[in-house]
């Protein structure tokens, strides 16, 4: 139990509080329950209260805490010898009681916990906030008898689904036939199900090469054993489209999503279906790999060098790395999949700690797309033109019009021009409450700041000089759409970017327009770029992808590298017209190494020159990072507070051997207000930064409270952002 934030929870010490009546049958004993409670409180660990004898692990609970009635989970009483010493804890006598237990439910199991405790831990969390947070909404609102409610609900539409599911005829889908080498790889896979302690396994196979098809029958072994299948997808436009194939595939079998974008009912649901394991496939985002499956045989991770995998609030937890300690409690198969592994996997590979499996041909024995770099400094340099379409680009679109192929072009970069500007007396489009530019909408003329949210109409003429001639600089997907309409007339250009798709199934209206032939030249940004089988796109184009070359951020190469094998491996698709298809690439350093290794497909050459990189900076994976991000609302505020937590840790013997670097401004260093700056501590080993991290913490958390102007602060481990 930690002993934190005494004075805000000082009601645990009243003999009396809400809730139900002990059990006389048996009598009430010291049980540990973690709660929710916000990282700054300085609670860590679970709080006792008093209840029954018979109370689970795993069970939810209702509890007091202060003055708050909020919910619970029973969690495991400390191993013998670890209690905390008399002077730290409470006597029986001054214990709250537990109030109502939600024990219709099936408590959630010993692994699960053991898995929350874990994140908990390594992500510097506290468990009962971590514990709670991953829990559906509703579930953490209902009492017992509205839990009941929900049950017989679930047990109705249950019955309604499998009679349904009974009458409709049983149609056998035709598998599709694999490949030699889809064969070798899903055996090596269905072997790694027979063994005592898996060790996990990378997929590494190319754009188009049958990776989705391996899930599936990997996923159909695992449901014929009687075990449920956890698939995990970056993000959530990917999840309908791979539901799709699943259910498609598994017709009759219960089939649940989990992400963000369902009603909290829905969400409610589809856990309830995994925790009581009706569902035999859960579908999902990051938050999936918390779902509570009692018979989880294999957990697939698909696109795993994603970002998206990392929460970048709260709890800052990987949901590939989870995952794959998961499997290690589990004792089942964890499948990574990708065509640009991170670099973290691919030196776990070469290590031998993942066990590596390749796919190196496409279906059908379709070619990649060819690579041409096109060395923008060809291009005539004139004043007023903004065009990002070079003549041999708009030549190269315009064939594959005239054959009716489909061609994308990619910006990473959405709205009509990132800034406006004056060339008059050089005013921009700031954001007045970030330290960044307001975006230029042309669509509906507004200026949005893409960081915190504030809109406000185009001015007519320059707010600082009154120059009527101020001009858009740069561009975004909005402009690059009008640019390709004016250049190709007759073309039927579309658009899919965070702007177009914010009403809800606009997306999938559009990517089936795009399915359907009824479009010929798609824009759009990464959502468009990874995971799509586009089966008439013949080309892609990427304009102005240089900007990550040169990025502050060691990983930054490492994503533009990935999304740029990604978006090329939406061309060419169909094996007919693979041989004919090209990726067009933009670039004003068309001889830097990375494009290089891009033009020729060659992942194994950029890995082993970044990791080349990282061995010799000492980056991960050959370090390992934490950061402490501090806001306040002064620059003096948080840079204040990361000047002292670095004079606290100095001052730890835990410290000796470890960097850390001065506090430093964030890349964006204001957003609504709020003034940001980081700290970075980097070590030798896992081990060496968790053991310093559980010492300084606690400084933290005192020099929060003696603070002023600071709003909060968090410790990122592994950081992906810098």
């Amino acid at each position: 139990m930690a002993d934190g934030g005494r004075e805000t929870l000082a009601g645990r010490r009243s003999g009396t509080g809400q809730g139900a009546e002990m059990n006389d049958a048996s009598s009430p004993r010291r049980v540990r329950v973690a709660v929710e409670a916000p990282q700054h409180s300085g609670l860590t660990g679970p709080l006792d209260y008093l209840g029954p004898q018979d109370l689970t692990p795993g069970t939810l609970v209702h509890v007091t805490l202060g003055r708050r009635d909020v919910m619970g989970l029973v969690w495991d009483d400390l191993p013998e010898g670890q209690d905390l010493p008399g002077e730290d804890r409470l006597p029986e006598s001054g214990l709250r009681p537990v109030g109502e237990a939600l024990d219709a439910l099936p408590p959630l199991s010993d692994r699960w916990r053991r898995l929350v405790d874990f994140a908990a831990g390594y992500y510097q969390r506290s468990v009962g906030e971590l514990a709670l947070s991953v829990l559906p909404p509703q579930l953490r609102e209902l009492d017992a008898k509205q839990l009941q409610a929900r049950l017989k609900k679930l047990d109705k539409a249950d019955a309604e689904s499998a009679k349904a599911a009974a009458e409709a005829p049983s149609a056998l889908v035709a598998l599709p036939m694999l490949t030699a080498q889809q064969q070798t790889a899903l055996d090596a896979l269905l072997a790694l199900a027979g063994r005592e302690a898996p060790p996990p396994a990378l997929l590494w196979g190319l754009t188009g090469s049958g990776k989705t098809e391996i899930y599936l029958r990997a996923a159909q072994a695992a449901l014929e054993r009687g075990q449920q299948v956890l698939v995990l997808v970056p993000e959530i436009n990917l999840t309908p489209q791979l539901e799709a194939r699943f259910a498609e595939r598994f017709a009759g079998r219960a089939i649940v999503s989990l992400h963000s974008a369902l009603t909290p009912a829905q969400r409610l649901r589809h856990w309830l279906s995994a925790h009581l394991g009706r569902a035999q496939l859960v579908l999902g985002t990051r938050l999936a790999v918390f779902a509570s499956m009692p018979r989880l045989g294999l957990i697939v991770v698909d696109e795993e060098h994603d970002p998206s995998y990392k929460q970048q609030d709260g709890a800052r937890y990987s949901a590939r790395d989870l995952a794959v300690y998961r499997g290690h409690l589990e004792k089942i198969p964890v499948v990574l999949g990708s065509a640009t592994p991170s670099l973290e996997s691919w030196q776990h590979a070469l290590g031998g700690r993942y066990q590596r499996i390749d796919l190196t041909e496409r279906i059908g024995g379709g070619a990649l797309p060819k690579v041409r770099l096109f060395d923008t400094n060809r291009l005539e340099r004139k004043k007023g033109v903004t065009t990002a379409l070079s003549v041999p680009l708009l030549d190269a679109l315009r064939k594959r019009l005239d054959r009716g192929e489909q061609s994308l072009v990619f910006l990473n970069r959405r709205g009509y021009a990132p800034v406006l500007h004056c060339d008059q007396c050089n005013w921009k489009s700031d954001c007045p409450h970030c330290s960044a530019h307001q975006v230029f909408h042309k669509e509906d003329r507004t200026l949005r700041c893409h960081h915190c949210g504030v809109s406000t109409r185009v001015p007519r003429a320059c707010p600082s000089c009154g120059n009527p001639d101020i001009a858009p600089l740069g561009r975004g997907t909005e402009r690059l759409e009008e640019q390709l309409a004016q250049a190709l007339p007759g073309a039927r250009v579309a658009r899919i970017d965070a702007d177009t798709t914010r009403l809800k199934g606009s997306l999938e209206s559009q990517l089936a327009a795009v399915h359907e032939g009824d479009v010929d030249i798609l824009v759009g940004t990464q959502m468009v770029a990874k995971g799509h089988d586009f089966r008439r796109i013949t080309l892609v184009a990427a304009v102005n992808p240089d900007g990550a070359l040169f990025s502050s951020d060691f990983r930054a190469p490492e994503r533009l590298f990935s999304l740029l094998m990604q978006a090329g491996g939406r061309a060419g698709r169909d094996a007919a017209q693979a041989a004919a298809s090209e990726m067009w690439v933009q670039t004003w350093y068309p001889e830097h190494a990375l494009y290089q290794s891009l033009q020729k497909h060659d992942y194994e050459a950029f890995a082993a020159s970044q990791l080349h990189e990282r061995t010799t900076a000492n980056l991960p994976p050959f370090a390992h990072l934490a950061l402490v991000r501090a806001e306040g609302r002064t620059v003096e505020a948080a840079r204040d507070f990361l000047t002292a937590a670095q004079e606290a840790a100095r001052a730890l013997p835990l410290s000796l051997g470890l960097l850390l670097y001065p506090p430093v401004p964030m890349a964006v260093a204001r957003v609504a207000d709020v003034e940001r700056f980081q700290m970075l501590i980097e070590a030798g080993s896992r081990a060496q930064l968790q053991r310093f991290l559980r010492a300084w913490l606690p400084e933290l958390h005192a020099l929060k409270r003696r603070q002023k102007g600071l709003t909060r602060w968090a410790v990122d481990v592994d950081p992906l952002a810098i």
